[in-house]
């Protein structure tokens, strides 16, 4: 099963966002994240619909944080690039009819519901300021902090 990367690609993208006084155009952000603009556009519109980037078209143009990020958790951008679910293990129904299954459906659920209610709980209490402060403080403090990504090398060149 492939896992679902759109919350980690765009915080990811956020944070490059936020030590760069210049917009990002979506072909920029596929170079970074490897992909292609059409599913980078796709992405985006999800946070712009929610206020936490705006885009601007024409020369110059591109995305840029729109939100306070001391008040935007990590629970926003997941509900905003459409949270899937969290956890990849699920129970089997075929035979509800079997005690066996019926207990050990309850017992991996009640799991799984307690593991999706902990992981939303966390996100929410992550912002992104928390996440650009500490981005920021391992750029100061690595000589070789890897903090200007492919697409922005490309933009100074």
């Amino acid at each position: 099963m492939r896992l679902d990367s759109r919350l980690s690609r765009m915080l990811h993208v956020l944070l490059h966002m936020t030590r760069s006084d210049l917009p990002f155009t979506s072909e920029q952000i596929a170079v970074m994240l490897e992909t292609n603009a059409v599913v980078v556009r796709r992405t985006m519109a999800g946070l712009r619909n929610s206020g936490y980037v705006k885009s601007s078209i024409g020369q110059g143009g591109g995305w840029t944080i729109a939100c306070d990020m001391t008040k935007t958790t990590l629970l926003d951008i997941y509900m905003a690039v459409g949270g899937t679910r969290l956890v990849g293990i699920g129970v089997d129904k075929a035979n509800p009819s079997c005690a066996v299954e019926r207990v050990v459906n309850a017992a991996v659920s009640e799991a799984i519901l307690e593991a999706e209610r902990l992981l939303l709980m966390r996100l929410g209490e992550i912002s992104l300021s928390d996440l650009a402060d500490h981005f920021g403080e391992i750029c100061e403090t690595e000589s070789d902090c890897k903090c200007d990504g492919p697409a922005l090398v490309a933009r100074h060149s």
